[in-house]
This record gives structure tokens, sequence and C-alpha cells, in this order.
């Protein structure tokens, strides 16, 4: 996939999406008369200067936040709150420093009652998926920070959710480490598929991973404009170091400067 067709699915659907927080003088509206529809199975990442609002945009999807105005919906239907079929991996890391790598993973299946037969062989799956079967009974204080950041990432898969939200998962790694997350995950979205939104600072992050770019205006709260990334599938590191890409890439940094 290389942007939503006209048939696809909308999965996702804000119209008209305004978050204002009351301040002394006044109302601040974070997001402003924000329209955008998001298909099923697409990798959207959203890129804007700090403070445009695109933490708040995924936590209005998440069900963390409630909208001043505007609908937000999943499959047609409204959001209102938090629900299992959409989770949320943040920037700093989530995992439960008091459990294994085996045990983080295999939380979430416990608090939906899984039985444990069931909950083992998904736990096994991800742990396979991600290179950490050999740390399963590891805690996060003896892993790097890669490590972590898979455990955090394959937690929040194993609950199999429709959507899953990133908020500059990967952004506190090195650039190694952090390619090298990226094109694990790409393999990981493409054998389960769901649909992602992925919040970065990093042009190159966007535009490896992504179908479509949406572009935030520095202030308001608005879409400035939605990039299709014209780069085929499967995706290897290489990429990067095309012409074309670091084409795509400068006008996408010229968009953000304006």
């Amino acid at each position: 996939m290389t942007g939503p067709d006209a048939q696809d699915h909308v999965k996702i659907k804000l119209e008209h999406l305004t978050v204002a927080y009351e301040q002394v003088r006044g109302h601040l509206a974070v997001i402003q008369d924000l329209s955008l529809s998001i298909y099923e199975r697409e990798f959207l990442c959203i890129v804007g200067a700090s403070g445009c609002g695109k933490t708040t945009l995924l936590n209005v999807i998440a069900g963390l936040i409630a909208p001043s105005s505007g609908i937000v919906q999943m499959d047609g239907r409204p959001i209102r709150t938090a629900g299992p079929e959409r989770a949320m991996v943040f920037q700093e890391d989530a995992v439960f420093p008091w459990y294994t790598v085996r045990q983080n993973l295999e939380y979430g299946l416990r608090m939906a009652h899984m039985p444990q037969a069931r909950r083992d062989e998904i736990v096994s799956r991800y742990l396979q998926l991600v290179g950490l079967e050999e740390s399963q009974h590891d805690y996060p204080r003896e892993l790097s920070g890669g490590m972590r950041k898979r455990v955090d990432v394959a937690r929040a898969m194993t609950l199999d959710p429709q959507v899953l939200l990133m908020d500059e998962p990967f952004a506190s790694l090195d650039a190694l480490t952090k390619e090298h997350l990226q094109v694990e995950f790409l393999k990981l979205w493409s054998a389960a598929r769901m649909t992602v939104l992925f919040v970065t600072h990093d042009l190159e992050e966007a535009l490896f991973l992504a179908d479509r770019v949406v572009v935030m205006s520095k202030r308001g709260g608005r879409i400035r404009h939605t990039v299709t990334v014209p780069f085929a599938r499967p995706r290897a590191i290489e990429l990067k170091t095309q012409p074309a890409f670091q084409d795509v890439r400068r006008d996408l940094a010229r968009d953000l400067e304006v």
C-alpha cells in the first residue's frame, strides 16, 4: 500500500475537530477545525513543530481527551472513552520494572482473563517476532533501551488492537538502534496490518514508515499538507540513501518551515 484507495474503509474519521483549553485570557485552541480520514490498515505518520497538537490528536483518538467540538469516530461509531481496540505506545518506556519480559507481555492478556494456554501461545509468538526469546526471563533493568522499547511495542500488540497509536516511540534511541527498530516494526506491522498513527519529529522516519505523512501547521492545530509516500513496500533501510527519497524529504522539510 502506498496511500489509500478511494474504496478503502475509513477506520478513524475526524470532522471539524477542535480541542481548546481555558486560559486566564480566554481559550487556547490546540487543535482547530481539523478534518482527517485514516484508512483501515493504513500507516499514517504525523509530523510538525513542537506544540502543534500532534500528541493531543493521538490522545483524542485514544479516548483520553474529549474534544471541545467536532466528530471523532472509529468504524462510524463515536469515540468517547479509551478501549482495548486502541493501544498506545509512548516515547518513555512503560514497561513494568517488577515484571520479567514475558510477564510484561502477558499482563494485558491476564487482565483480559485469557486462558493460560492461549496467553502462552500469544506471548511466545511475540517474543519470537521481536527477538526476545532469550531475554524473556530478564527484568527491564537488565535490558538495553532498544530491547525495552521492543517489549513496549510487543506488549501493545499482544491484545491485537485494531489501531496502534505511537507517540515518538523511538525518539530517545541512538541512530543505529532506531533504524533497526524501524525495520523490525515494519515487519511486525506487515504481519498484523493494524491501522497505525505514528507521531515523529524525524522526517526520514516518517517517509520510511508511512503510507501517508500529515504535516501539521506550526500554530493553530491544523493540517497544512498531506503527502502520499511514493515508495513501494517492502522497504529496506537503504531506501533512505536514494536520491528520490532525499528529494521527498527536502520537500517535506520546506513544508514544515513555512
